[in-house]
């Protein structure tokens, strides 16, 4: 593959404290001419799924060639090893964490490298903290990736099987969809994992959670200011929002709640 130059970063570090600054440090030491992009680094405190959901919707906006680094890493300093997924023309470099699960489940054709120490020392990794691979490990093998000096294949040995997801898959079953709400943006916007696709089936989906029953709308606009919607959001999936207004303070709810959808049509 072509090298874009461009590297992304996800974490849960925020953006209080000095750990994302010195990665891209470290990244910039190795490589000056990367251009770092900063996906989210409010990603749920040791909550790998969420940085995944995000990941796996995202990286196909950028260039292919692009690396995409998540750090979301509650078992950082364990014997948990370090992946790096080849997808559709770009580099996902990741714990083994489940985090790139959803990737892997997306993409059939995504090959998966584990790194070993020889491959770390190709990349000029030492002796690393206990408590940030972050700077150590990532950063280091994101820049070589990036400046075309070595490859994912350079990088360990073949990975088949990833750890498992964190949260189970939505489920179609009889004739209902159930997921959960998987994030929450910005706007205290209800996201979901349950996919457009999951969605076809049904002439007229009414979405069921907090206590509400709701149909789906078009857009925000649709409803009057403080009417509860659902939607099919920009990273088709399912949504629930309040039109100007905080869905999870209205509802109650945060990540991890149930969601199920069902057919408003009655069937004879």
């Amino acid at each position: 593959m072509d090298n874009s130059g461009i590297i992304t970063l996800t974490s849960d570090f925020g953006l209080r404290d000095p750990f994302v600054g010195v990665m891209k440090g470290r990244i910039l030491a190795r490589h000056p001419e990367a251009r770092i992009i900063d996906l989210t680094h409010e990603v749920l405190a040791h909550w790998p799924a969420e940085a995944g959901f995000w990941l796996a919707r995202s990286y196909g906006w950028f260039p292919t060639g692009t690396v995409h680094v998540a750090v979301v890493d509650p078992g950082v300093g364990t014997a948990r090893d370090i992946v790096v997924v080849e997808s559709r023309g770009h580099w996902l470099l990741a714990p083994d964490n489940g985090l790139l699960e959803p990737v892997t489940r997306a993409d059939r054709e995504a090959r998966a490298w584990r790194l070993t120490t020889a491959g770390m020392a190709r990349c000029g990794v030492g002796r690393a903290s206990a408590t940030f691979h972050g700077r150590d490990i990532f950063a280091p093998v994101a820049a070589e990736l990036a400046a075309g000096r070595v490859t994912a294949s350079s990088l360990g040995e073949p990975s088949p099987q990833l750890v498992p997801s964190w949260v189970e898959e939505p489920m179609t079953i009889d004739g209902r969809v159930a997921g959960r709400v998987i994030t929450i943006d910005h706007f205290g916007n209800l996201i979901t994992d349950i996919d457009v696709s999951m969605l076809e089936a049904f002439r007229d989906p009414l979405v069921h959670t907090g206590g509400v029953v709701l149909p789906l709308r078009r857009t925000y606009g649709d409803c009057r200011p403080g009417d509860t919607l659902a939607l099919v959001n920009s990273f088709a999936v399912l949504e629930i929002a309040v039109a100007e207004g905080r869905a999870a303070e209205l509802l109650g709810l945060s990540r991890g709640a149930p969601v199920v959808v069902t057919d408003g049509v009655r069937r004879n």
